[in-house]
C-alpha cells in the first residue's frame, strides 16, 4: 500500500512539471510537434538511422547553411568565381542567417577545382571592407581589410586549393591556403554615415573588388556581380528531410577533411556516402524530420543556455571559448572540436572571422530583463548608454526567432548610430524601442516585430575598442514596456 502511495505521489509530481513546463516552455517546446512524438523508433536499424541522423545534422550545419546560401545564387544564373550582391542596404528579401542591413553586402563564391582563385581588395582611401575569407565550412582562412592581412592597404588574395604547391606562386600575391576547393568570402563596404551620398558611395566602392581565375591573370579578366537585390533571396535552413540531401550535395563535392573521417560510416549508415546515389524512401524521409528536428531542439537548448557576456544580464555572445580557438586555429587544435557550439553558430548566423574582435564583435539576447523570451505581440525598450565603445558604429537588428532572418514585409529590421533621423537623449544614451506599433514617441528609434512571432535582438559593435571587453561600459537588459 506505501508503495502505491509513493507511486501515486511521484507520478503527480511529474505531471504537474510537465504542465508548469508547458506554460514555461522555450521556442523549441513551443513547435507544432516535438521529434518524440512525430518519430517512435521500430527496431535497432531505425534507431541507429535516427540517432546518426542526429549527429549528421549537429555535424553538417555549417556545410548545409553555406550550399543553402550557393544554391541562392544559382537561382539567380550565378555560379562559382562570381560575386553576388546587394548594391544598396539590405531588405527583409535577403532571408539570410542574422545579415546586416547597415553595410553593403558582398559574397564571392569561389572554386579552386580548376586551379587557384584571385580576389583582390582595393585599399581602404575612399571606403573601407570588413570581411574574412572561408572555406565551405565557413572556417574562417583569414580576414581583409584595415581588420585583415592587408591592413588596408588592400592587396591581391590568392586562394589556393588543397595541397596546391605555393611555391608556385610569384611574389606579389597574399596566399591563402584552403583545406576545401569550395568557400566564399563575406565583405562588408562600411558606410561613413547612413545618408544616400555615403550609401552610393559604399556600393561604388565595393564594385571594386575583383574576382577571377588566377590562370586569366595575365587577360584582364573581367569580375562578374550578381545583383540578389530584386529577388528573395532564401536561404534559411529547412529542418525537413532535405536537409540531408543538401548535406548529401556537399558530400559528394568535397572530400573529407581529415578531422571527419569519423563521419564516413554514421552517414552511410543514413544512405550518404561519396559516389552513391542518395535515394531516401518514405520510411526513411520520416526519420530523417524527426531527427533534424531533434538536433534542433538541442541546438536551441544550448542556444537558450549560452554563457551571458554580463554577470546577471542576459546579454551573450554565440561562440564558446573553444570554437573561437578553433576558427583561429583553423580547427588543428587537437584536444578540441567544438561541434554543438558550431551547430549553434551556423543555426542563427553565417560567417566567422579570423581575428574576432578586431574588426566586429556581436552580443544577442532572446530575453527581456526578466528573463521572459522576446514575444513579438509586446513592446520593449533598451537604452543605449553614452560613449559606444566603437570606432565606426554600433546597431541593433531584430530578427525571426523560429528562422533567425529578417522579419518578413518589415519597414526596416533595426537601428544604429548611422540611422538618420535617429533621436538621442539628453546624456547622450539612445532608447530604442521593439514592438509590434511604434511608441509615442515616433518611428525614429523604433524596430517593427511580428505579432504572431518570436524575435530576438543581435547588437553589431564595429570597431570595437577596449570598453567593451573588459565591460568598463555595459549594455542595459532589454525592459518590457507597460
Amino acid at each position: 500500500m506505501k508503495k502505491s502511495i509513493s507511486y501515486l505521489f511521484l507520478l503527480l509530481l511529474l505531471t504537474t512539471a510537465c504542465k508548469k513546463e508547458e506554460k514555461t516552455g522555450t521556442v523549441s517546446n513551443q513547435t507544432e510537434t516535438t521529434s518524440q512524438t512525430v518519430f517512435q523508433p521500430q527496431n535497432i536499424k531505425e534507431k541507429i538511422q535516427y540517432q546518426r541522423a542526429v549527429e549528421a545534422a549537429i555535424w553538417g550545419i555549417p556545410a548545409v547553411n553555406f550550399q543553402l546560401m550557393y544554391k541562392e545564387m544559382e537561382k539567380l544564373h550565378g555560379s562559382y568565381n562570381q560575386i553576388v550582391y546587394w548594391p544598396g542596404l539590405l531588405n527583409w528579401k535577403n532571408q539570410t542567417l542574422t545579415p546586416n542591413q547597415d553595410v553593403i553586402y558582398l559574397m564571392p563564391f569561389f572554386n579552386t577545382e580548376k586551379g587557384p582563385v584571385v580576389l583582390e581588395i582595393p585599399p581602404a582611401d575612399n571606403g573601407v571592407f570588413n570581411g574574412s575569407v572561408m572555406n565551405f565550412w565557413q572556417g574562417a582562412i583569414e580576414d581583409v581589410g584595415p581588420g585583415g592581412v592587408d591592413k588596408g592597404k588592400g592587396g591581391k588574395y590568392i586562394i589556393l586549393p588543397p595541397g596546391y604547391d605555393k611555391a608556385k606562386i610569384p611574389s606579389g600575391y597574399i596566399i591563402m591556403q584552403s583545406d576545401t576547393y569550395r568557400g566564399y568570402a563575406l565583405l562588408r563596404s562600411v558606410l561613413k554615415s547612413g545618408s544616400d551620398a555615403d550609401v552610393k558611395a559604399a556600393v561604388d566602392y565595393s564594385k571594386q573588388v575583383k574576382l577571377y581565375p588566377y590562370s586569366e591573370a595575365s587577360k584582364s579578366p573581367q569580375t562578374i556581380f550578381v545583383d540578389a537585390s530584386k529577388e528573395v533571396y532564401d536561404s534559411s535552413i529547412k529542418y525537413d528531410d532535405s536537409f540531408y540531401s543538401t548535406l548529401n550535395e556537399i558530400v559528394q563535392q568535397e572530400p573529407f577533411l581529415e578531422r571527419d573521417r569519423a563521419m564516413i560510416d554514421p552517414l552511410r549508415t543514413i544512405g550518404i556516402e561519396r559516389g552513391k546515389n542518395f535515394s531516401p524512401d518514405a520510411r526513411t524521409k520520416e526519420i530523417f524530420k524527426a531527427a533534424v528536428n531533434e538536433a534542433r531542439d538541442w541546438l536551441i537548448f544550448n542556444y537558450e543556455n549560452v554563457k551571458p557576456f554580463y554577470s546577471g544580464a542576459n546579454w551573450f555572445f554565440p561562440a564558446d571559448k573553444e570554437n573561437v580557438m578553433s576558427v583561429k586555429s583553423s580547427f588543428q587544435i587537437k584536444e578540441i572540436y567544438p561541434i554543438d557550439n558550431r551547430g549553434v553558430c551556423y543555426m542563427i548566423a553565417f560567417f566567422s572571422a579570423k581575428h574576432l574582435g578586431e574588426s566586429q564583435y556581436y552580443l544577442m539576447t532572446v530575453k527581456d530583463k526578466d528573463g521572459n523570451l522576446l514575444n513579438g505581440n509586446t513592446s520593449y525598450k533598451v537604452t543605449v548608454p553614452a560613449n559606444v565603445p566603437v570606432k565606426q558604429y554600433w546597431s541593433m537588428t531584430a530578427y525571426n526567432r523560429e528562422t533567425h532572418t529578417y522579419i518578413r514585409n518589415v519597414k526596416w529590421a533595426g537601428r544604429s548610430s548611422q540611422t538618420p533621423g535617429i533621436k538621442k537623449n539628453t546624456d547622450g544614451t539612445v532608447t530604442l524601442y521593439f514592438g509590434p506599433k511604434p511608441p509615442p514617441e515616433g518611428e525614429s528609434n523604433w524596430v517593427p516585430t511580428d505579432p504572431k512571432g518570436s524575435f530576438e535582438i543581435l547588437a553589431r559593435f564595429y570597431g570595437p575598442t577596449p570598453a567593451l571587453f573588459d565591460q568598463s561600459w555595459k549594455l542595459n537588459d532589454v525592459e518590457k514596456v507597460n
